[in-house]
């Protein structure tokens, strides 16, 4: 008999996540990105990562026809994005932040932590999210410290 979902929730909140925004273009140019704490690394040789995506979210039929995308790992001052694009309301989520574009167009927002730019390699159904695998052809980081969910909220590491 599976778990309840309440509980299942709240034992894999105790799991401390990073904070991710994915970011991707349709193929009429527009811009598109959501809050993900789904993220991690799937392979060293090749280089993949995954991002879970909820089948009822805007981002999701975008990413379906997708060929690239960008993680886009969040610093810890970086609070307020993450909001935003955890939003349901996504028309408005790149007005007035800055970015520049990866080599395939998507978004790489300033200031984050790291960005992982992805050639999409295949996505799959998991549950009611879908699982999308990146093969990744640039990555870049810098040294600051990182945005992260714990417990149904904002958390940073002290060192």
């Amino acid at each position: 008999m599976p778990i309840d979902p309440d509980t299942f929730r709240s034992v894999v909140g105790r799991f401390a996540s990073g904070v991710t925004i994915v970011t991707t273009r349709d193929a009429a140019g527009t811009d598109h990105g959501m809050t993900v704490s789904a993220f991690c690394s799937l392979s060293l040789s090749p280089p993949l990562v995954l991002v879970c995506i909820d089948r009822t979210a805007t981002m999701h039929d975008v990413m379906s026809t997708s060929e690239s995308f960008v993680v886009n790992v969040l610093a810890a001052g970086q609070e307020a994005l993450s909001r935003r694009f955890s939003t349901p309301e996504a028309s408005h989520r790149f007005d007035g932040i800055g970015y520049t574009r990866a080599s395939g167009g998507a978004a790489m927002i300033e200031e984050a932590l790291a960005y992982i730019e992805c050639r999409m390699v295949s996505h799959c159904p998991g549950g009611d999210h879908s699982i999308f695998v990146g093969e990744v052809e640039a990555a870049t980081a810098r040294s600051e410290r990182p945005l992260l969910y714990y417990r149904g909220g904002y958390a940073q590491l002290e060192r």
